[in-house]
Formats: C-alpha cells, sequence, structure tokens
C-alpha cells in the first residue's frame, strides 16, 4: 500500500489529519491520472479509448479563488482559459489513429505521467487505487 503523501491509498477521502484544500485537489488529479491508465486497460478490449489532458495553469476563478499567491506570482505566464481548453478539445476532434490510448496529453503531445518519483504509482498501486474508488461506490467489482 502506498502511504505517502503522493496518494495515501489508506485515506483516500482525506479522513486523517488537517484538510488542506490544494493538497486534497493534487491528490485527486493523481487518483484521476492513475484510475484512467487502470480504465483505460479495461475499455481499449471494449473498443473504447480513453485519455486524460492536463490543461497548464491557466487563469481561471478556480485559481484565483484556491490559490491566489501563486496566481499573483504567476501573473502573465498563466494561460489564458482558451489556451487551457486546447487539448481537450482537439483530443475530442482528432481522429482516433492519432491519440495514443491510456496517455496523458498536453499541448497536443503525449507526456510522462511521473514528473516526480514520488508521485510515481506502480502497477499494484494503480489496481489497488482502482479497487478502493469501486468499493466507496458500492457496486461489485467487475472483472479486470
Amino acid at each position: 500500500m502506498l502511504i505517502d503523501n503522493a496518494l495515501p491509498l489508506h485515506d483516500l477521502l482525506f479522513e486523517r489529519g488537517a484538510y488542506d484544500g490544494p493538497r486534497a485537489y493534487a491528490r485527486a488529479k493523481r487518483a484521476q491520472v492513475a484510475l484512467m491508465r487502470e480504465w483505460s486497460g479495461r475499455m481499449l478490449r471494449q473498443g473504447v479509448l480513453v485519455t486524460a489532458m492536463h490543461p497548464g495553469w491557466a487563469d481561471t476563478p478556480g485559481l484565483a479563488a484556491s490559490l491566489p499567491g501563486f496566481r499573483e506570482r504567476l501573473g502573465s505566464q498563466l494561460r489564458t482559459p482558451a489556451e487551457g481548453v486546447d487539448t481537450l478539445l482537439w483530443l475530442a476532434a482528432a481522429p482516433r489513429g492519432l491519440i495514443a490510448p491510456g496517455r496523458l496529453y498536453l499541448d497536443r503531445r503525449v507526456r510522462p505521467f511521473d514528473r516526480l518519483p514520488s508521485t510515481r504509482l506502480s502497477a499494484a498501486n494503480r489496481r489497488e487505487l482502482w479497487d478502493r474508488v469501486v468499493a466507496l461506490t458500492g457496486e461489485a467489482p467487475a472483472a479486470g
């Protein structure tokens, strides 16, 4: 079981310790990308293509409200919301043959999942995360 601060599988609902909104958001995004990799492997057999995308740091009301100091420091380096959504729209419209399933995209290009070794989840940790999230839904686990 992965128990470091990157994604503690034993505390997915942030029930232990003091709640930290930006950290909870970062953990949720880490979980989302890890789950996407699991989902992609399961859905590709059914002909469904699953990918993830990163919008980059866009100057949105959400960023202004949750990380005002970060927003102030980056200032003009932030993307516009239109620049942030570009890769998402490109993925939605691109011919299927151009898109690699189960990958992370930024600026219309495949990017690495784990820029920091401390955020890397092993295949076993991804499967454990999948099982824990399915258990939280109350649904029976599907064969995978």
